[in-house]
């Protein structure tokens, strides 16, 4: 597997370093580098099962070599288009609830521990042609590196792309090529057999990873392996596996990689749906915009593979948008993939279906919308305008996870139906707030009477909270007293001591409670810190000014000077400087030299 270009492509699209343009931004290093969210390092766990004990610490993702910090080499684009070989014996890690065997290289169950290695006769069941995406490191695009710049993860790469089958096996795949190709937008495979020899030496890597965060990245590195190599079965295997290790994790970069590459491996299988489902629940606007750049890009090549271009132009536009001025190879990848687009509409004579929303990917269908009959009743249509529900209600909410409160004329309180109109709990409460992570705040008019309630009715939350916001990454922001937080089980795991939790986000952005992160900005004196969703304090209150950036804290002294700690409240930048789109540009370029494969 060499890092020299291949021959242009017959459309005449010149071969260039796709690796980078494709994949996001080395955000796993950097979460790894500068320490993930959370502040107790995770245990190591001996059995198969995910560790769901909390927001835990990966301490893998980056690693001392004698070239300088190598950043994990997961990419996103290869990761998310990986197939596995598992034509002698499938490379499977420990699932969960499995029994480890203790004989990795003889057994022939693929879903206990990792195995050792596989066979060296091993080939490929497919002997399918890839035509693959050589976007960079996938884990990399989930926590960037947060190093000086002086060229050592560069050297790195260039030296693990000279002899690609030694060395470690992610430092190896950050370092490969990829060229695109310009009618399937997909990665393009040189040498199979090289690429089946890193992954071999992924699962000899992950045969000895036990915390779910190692676990998380070598799968899906090896599931975007096994896409590349046309074992797409095994790729979708990995990923799935990789996706319930990382959502064990509670990281929201590490589990938007995973989902990322399980999503390119459904694609290539032609099971755009669920692809389509995965793209966009990876696609938090508060992960770095680069990772952000690279998942609109595979979401784009993916509604391209579906004749959806108008759609797909829509996500390649916003992966321009996010990160153009940074990476003039993605412009160029952009580029090809719009020329893609344009010669398949004139073959088709036509740009396919109007967009879909967020929701209508994510849940099928868009949900009915309330619309009124001009004589103060509402009812709810449906995206061509057909009525769906009668106009008999006084008040109407939007539909909220296919739910939603509305308010009868001869009632003061409000009643929840579901999209066809069916009542679910004719319950009259006086105030409510919408259906969000399966749990709806609900009040009978009282000073202290907010409590939590599921579909069903069933109290989850008991009343007592003054004011409540809305449940986000499993937990809700709460006043009795004080603010504090609660759990979707009721548990009280912000004690009500703040004056205020108000998360404050780089992009300028602001949130009532908590990230999808499960981070959120804490006040106390008027001073500010940051706390995780199991109430650890991961920066103490001390900070005149707080904003929450994708893998940093960023800290103003109240006298315009900012700088920046990492996500382990370690100093990272001195506040020395003016405004915080000044520390902003300057961890960017700190992670200037990270290429994250997608």
């Amino acid at each position: 597997m060499s890092n020299a270009t291949a021959a242009p492509t017959a459309a005449g699209v010149p071969p260039g370093d796709l690796a980078r343009a494709t994949a996001a931004p080395a955000t796993d290093a950097v979460a790894d580098a500068v320490g993930p969210a959370g502040g107790t390092p995770e245990p190591a766990t001996t059995g198969t099962r995910p560790d769901t004990t909390g927001v835990q610490q990966d301490t893998t993702g980056v690693q001392q070599t004698a070239t300088g910090v190598q950043p994990e080499t997961t990419s996103l684009a290869a990761t998310v288009v990986g197939g596995l070989d598992r034509t002698s014996s499938p490379d499977r890690p420990p699932a969960p609830g499995r029994a480890t065997t203790t004989d990795p290289t003889t057994s022939t169950e693929r879903n206990t521990a990792p195995e050792g290695a596989t066979t060296t006769g091993q080939t490929s069941t497919t002997g399918q042609t890839s035509t693959t995406d050589r976007s960079g490191t996938a884990e990399q695009a989930a926590t960037p590196e947060l190093v000086p710049a002086t060229g050592g993860a560069a050297a790195a790469r260039q030296a693990a792309s000279t002899h690609l089958p030694q060395g470690d096996p992610e430092q190896a795949l950050a370092g490969y090529r990829w060229q695109l190709d310009p009618q399937t937008l997909r990665e393009v495979v040189d040498d199979p057999t090289e690429l089946r020899l890193i992954r071999r030496r992924l699962t000899e890597k992950l045969a000895s990873a036990l915390d779910n965060r190692a676990r998380a990245r070598l799968l899906s590195l090896r599931a975007v392996l096994s896409r590349l190599v046309g074992d797409l079965a095994d790729a979708v295997a990995d990923g799935r596996l990789a996706l319930t290790y990382a959502e064990a994790t509670g990281e929201l970069r590490r589990t938007a990689l995973a989902r990322a590459r399980l999503a390119e491996a459904l694609r290539w299988k032609g099971e755009f749906a669920e692809a389509d489902r995965l793209f966009a629940e990876a696609n938090s606007t508060e992960l770095p915009d680069r990772l952000r750049s690279a998942l609109h890009e595979h979401a784009g090549r993916c509604c391209y593979d579906q004749g959806r271009l108008i759609e797909a132009c829509g996500h390649f536009e916003r992966a321009l948008d996010l990160h153009r001025a940074d990476d003039p190879e993605l412009t160029e990848r952009i580029g090809v993939a719009l020329d893609a687009v344009y010669a398949r509409a004139v073959a088709r004579e036509g740009f396919g279906p109007y967009p879909r929303s967020r929701d209508e990917v994510r849940h099928g269908r868009r949900s009915p919308r309330p619309t009124q009959d001009g004589r103060g009743r509402w009812g709810y249509a449906d995206t061509d305008g057909d009525l769906v529900v009668d106009y008999r209600y006084a008040e109407a909410q939007p539909f909220h996870e296919r739910l939603a409160w509305v308010r009868r004329p001869d009632q003061a309180g409000w009643e929840l139906i579901d999209e066809s109109g069916v009542t679910r709990l004719d319950t009259a409460y006086a105030r409510v707030l919408a259906f969000s992570d399966g749990l709806a705040w609900v009040s009978q008019g009282g000073d202290a009477d907010w409590s939590a309630i599921e579909p069903d009715g069933t109290v989850v939350v008991p009343a007592g909270f003054e004011e409540v916001r809305p449940f986000r990454a499993g937990v809700a922001a709460v006043r009795r007293g004080g603010w504090g937080a609660v759990d979707r089980h009721g548990r009280l795991v912000v004690p009500p001591r703040y004056h205020g939790l108000d998360t404050m986000l780089s992009d300028g952005r602001r949130l009532d409670g908590f990230t999808d992160e499960g981070l959120v900005v804490v006040e106390l004196a008027g001073r500010r810190g940051v706390l995780d969703r199991t109430g650890a304090v991961l920066v103490r209150p001390v900070h005149p000014a707080l904003v929450i950036h994708p893998v940093a804290f960023l800290v103003g002294d109240g006298m315009s000077h900012w700088g920046a700690l990492d996500r382990r409240g370690e100093p990272l930048i001195p506040p020395v400087h003016p405004d915080w789109d000044t520390v902003v540009a300057e961890i960017d370029r700190l992670l200037a030299d990270t290429h994250p494969v997608l």
